[in-house]
């Protein structure tokens, strides 16, 4: 019988997981700050695992990396390869003999990790085929080929109907050189093209395999509890009920794997499946990772009244397409227990939304959407990008002046970052704008530089525009909810324990709220903290903030 391990590589970079930089969020592990990782359930893993046990008779087991790291008490390896080697090596995973190793990369800060794994699984577990997918084989398998030989093929975009083929060959070698869909060295050599090998009724899919998951280790993922006030830990399963995207904002590179056409679980399908999550598995909360839900406003309509209708709740990690929540989308979400939406707004230039990121958004649509959502009681997260190719100071300066009118619970500011596959990427190559590697970048350092802007600019910028709307002019504060912004600044000490600002407008809210005793607990500790800190010294006088 086969065997196939699937592997998760960490979703953050060895030096910043164990010397987090100051915009990063940090957990403690005994008296240690490391980097905090996201926790998603891999929903493609579980995918490619429930297919394949369709249609053949296989065994699977997974290792998340991410859950690891997360899960230990204490780290005392020099890389993440002195790593991996001993977890591999150690009898759970050694006993399991996989005859099919597949390492699973979507994004580039697994890039290291990806290619460390394969080369500690070439070496304990020579006799195995070893595979790779997600968007980082897809995009960058001359890159991979190039640099390591541990891999025997990469898979060109969705994996289920490529790795039941190579399950089922007896000639595995040659099946990954005759298929369209598997990448080999070989075939990169001769120039050849390759093809996505898509499931186009996603019904065909069984329901996910989340019991090769260790289920109560997935919590809720900090992205997205890092800034809303979502108390405890619920019991949340991540789903997706389509895949693909009509949209071509240049800085995505999702249809690179999924394709810009649009692919559906039916209605009837995702209530049955949510029922099952329900009743089974005990879930109150679904984790929507849709890349484009509201493609088809009427079906997702259909699927948020599911949601109410079993008692579920759900939160859109990926989030909802502002020109489609109205009033009647925004009350269903609201009916069904929806208390917090990200709103991917990117931009507070219509310019910079229009003619750059070809995003189809009016900036009056995102003040409607969230005062609406104000006006319901659904708190929202605004993600912004700024250090795209193309925009200016001027660009940037606009949408500040623009983001400080929106009423926002809070906003998430990021770096634009050029993702393998993406047009911005393009951008960046052929202008020459890169000042530092991409291929292992993230949202939260600049590596773009442009004739409008240095990408210390954009660094520097990213942190102030942090500051300004989500302290300085914090909404909630503003408009007096000081219960909502107290619970906000509380979820930012958490995460980062020294902060200055969090402190010092928490003190404001309890002063406000009538606690006099932790108003000034907290007006102490941000003074504590400013007279040793010359990183803060400088914002607090920036700001001119009377502390």
């Amino acid at each position: 019988m086969e065997k196939i391990l699937f592997i998760v590589p960490p979703h953050i970079r060895f030096k910043d997981f164990v010397d987090p930089p100051s915009n990063f969020k940090v957990v403690k592990k005994k008296d240690t700050n490391f980097g905090s990782l996201f926790t998603d359930m891999p929903l493609g893993i579980l995918s490619l695992s429930a297919y394949l046990k369709k249609h053949t008779h296989i065994e699977t087991k997974l290792v998340d990396f991410n859950i690891v790291l997360n899960k230990i008490g204490d780290f005392k390896y020099n890389s993440f390869s002195e790593f991996f080697s001993s977890f591999l090596s150690a009898a759970e995973c050694k006993n399991f003999a996989p005859s099919i190793i597949g390492i699973s990369a979507l994004f580039t800060p697994s890039y290291q990790s990806m290619m460390d794994i394969a080369e500690c699984c070439r070496s304990i577990f020579p006799n195995a085929v070893i595979i790779a997918g997600g968007g980082v084989p897809t995009n960058m398998y001359k890159e991979i080929f190039k640099e390591s030989s541990c891999f025997d093929a990469l898979c060109y975009g969705e994996g289920e109907k490529p790795l039941l083929s190579l399950v089922k060959a007896d000639d595995k070698k040659r099946q990954l050189e005759e298929n369209p869909s598997w990448i080999t060295q070989k075939k990169v050599d001769s120039g050849q093209q390759f093809q996505h090998d898509f499931i186009v009724n996603l019904d065909e899919i069984p329901f996910l395999d989340y019991d090769i998951c260790k289920i109560d280790e997935y919590g809720l993922n900090p992205a997205i509890t890092a800034y809303a006030p979502v108390g405890g830990k619920r019991q949340n399963f991540h789903v997706m009920t389509s895949r693909g995207c009509v949209n071509r904002c240049c800085f995505c590179s999702s249809f690179t794997v999924h394709g810009r056409k649009m692919r559906y679980y039916s209605t009837d399908r995702v209530r049955e499946d949510f029922t099952r999550l329900r009743d089974v598995y005990g879930a109150k909360t679904v984790v929507v990772q849709d890349d484009h839900l509201m493609a088809d406003k009427q079906r997702a309509l259909k699927i948020i009244n599911i949601i109410k209708e079993l008692r579920l709740t759900a939160i859109f990690q990926n989030a909802l397409a502002l020109c489609a929540l109205d009033r009647e989308v925004l009350e269903a979400l609201k009916s069904a227990g929806v208390d917090q939406l990200p709103l991917a707004v990117e931009s507070g230039s219509e310019r910079v939304l229009r003619d750059i990121m070809h995003k189809p958004l009016n900036l009056s649509i995102v003040k409607r959407v969230a005062d609406d959502c104000r006006d319901l009681g659904i708190y929202t997260n605004v993600s912004i990008l700024i250090g795209l190719p193309g925009e200016t100071k001027r660009d940037i300066e606009e949408a500040r002046a623009f983001l400080k009118t929106i009423k926002a619970n809070w906003f998430i500011v990021l770096i634009a970052t050029p993702l393998v596959g993406t047009e911005m990427l393009d951008m960046c190559l052929k202008g020459g704008y890169l000042k530092g590697s991409h291929i292992d970048c993230d949202y939260k350092k600049a590596i773009v530089e442009t004739e409008d802007f240095t990408a210390q600019y954009i660094q520097d910028m990213a942190y102030i525009l942090n500051l300004e709307l989500n302290f300085v002019e914090n909404s909630d504060f503003r408009l007096g909810d000081y219960k909502t912004a107290v619970k906000g600044f509380e979820n930012v000490l958490r995460a980062k324990s020294d902060h200055v600002f969090a402190y010092y407008y928490a003190g404001k809210c309890y002063e406000k709220l009538g606690d006099q005793v932790r108003a000034q607990e907290h007006m102490n500790r941000a003074k504590v903290i400013l007279a040793e800190s010359i990183f803060w010294q400088k914002y607090v006088a920036m700001f001119n903030i009377p502390i």
